[in-house]
């Protein structure tokens, strides 16, 4: 290094070491913002006992427990159970759902609860950031990322019928991250996650946020 001293962290003398933060991209401070702020409204509902049990994702979207889930987590139960970001457990109802756009609202009993905001679906463009957060296969409060792949997609729900101006994403989504958010490079919500296309990888849809409103 040309005689020049280093000390003890190995760092030249007189350079200081960087900080965390300084080592990751733009890319990387936005998932990781995101992830930050969010994962605290991300619920995990399950539903049922046993072999007529169930799970999926929900999101807070006010601080008295009401969530946004999918019809198809919650169909056929009238109570919940909403498992926290900081592990503690709440019980609640399904308050309404429609089959239609595969959309469901359940009330926790909780208040000032974490929640996060709802954002604008109809400002969405091709190629933005888009991450996922979700309990997929029971692995709570995962986060993915990707960007939004296109807009305006048809798709048949679970339920079997068609929603329409659906967001696909190539955000990755497994079984269990249906309800969760999919949300923006800011922490709204964009969009509730829905479906993934087998066995095909990195073709995922949600429903838009302006669609759950």
């Amino acid at each position: 290094n040309g005689g020049e001293d280093l000390g003890a962290s190995g760092n030249p003398k007189g350079h200081a070491a960087p900080e965390p933060e300084d080592v990751l991209d733009a890319f990387s401070r936005a998932v990781v913002g995101v992830a930050d702020k969010l994962r605290p409204a991300v619920v995990n509902l399950r539903v049922g006992k046993g072999m007529r049990g169930g799970s999926g994702s929900g999101v807070l979207f006010a601080p008295d427990g009401f969530l946004l889930t999918n019809h198809h987590v919650v169909q056929g139960h009238d109570k919940v159970r909403v498992r926290l970001a900081d592990g503690s457990e709440l019980g609640g109802r399904v308050v309404g759902n429609d089959p239609w756009t595969d959309l469901a609202v359940v009330q926790a009993e909780g208040t000032s609860l974490p929640f996060a905001k709802l954002g604008d679906s109809a400002k969405l463009k091709v190629g933005q950031l888009a991450v996922a957060i979700g309990s997929p296969l029971g692995f709570e409060s995962t986060v993915t990322a990707g960007v939004v792949s296109a807009l305006g997609r048809t798709l048949r729900s679970v339920s079997g019928h068609l929603v329409d101006n659906v967001i696909q994403t190539d955000a990755a989504l497994n079984p269990g991250n249906s309800g969760g958010p999919l949300v923006d490079s800011h922490g709204r919500v964009i969009g509730i996650n829905t479906a993934v296309i087998q066995p095909a990888q990195g073709i995922c849809f949600a429903v838009p946020v302006n669609t759950a409103k």
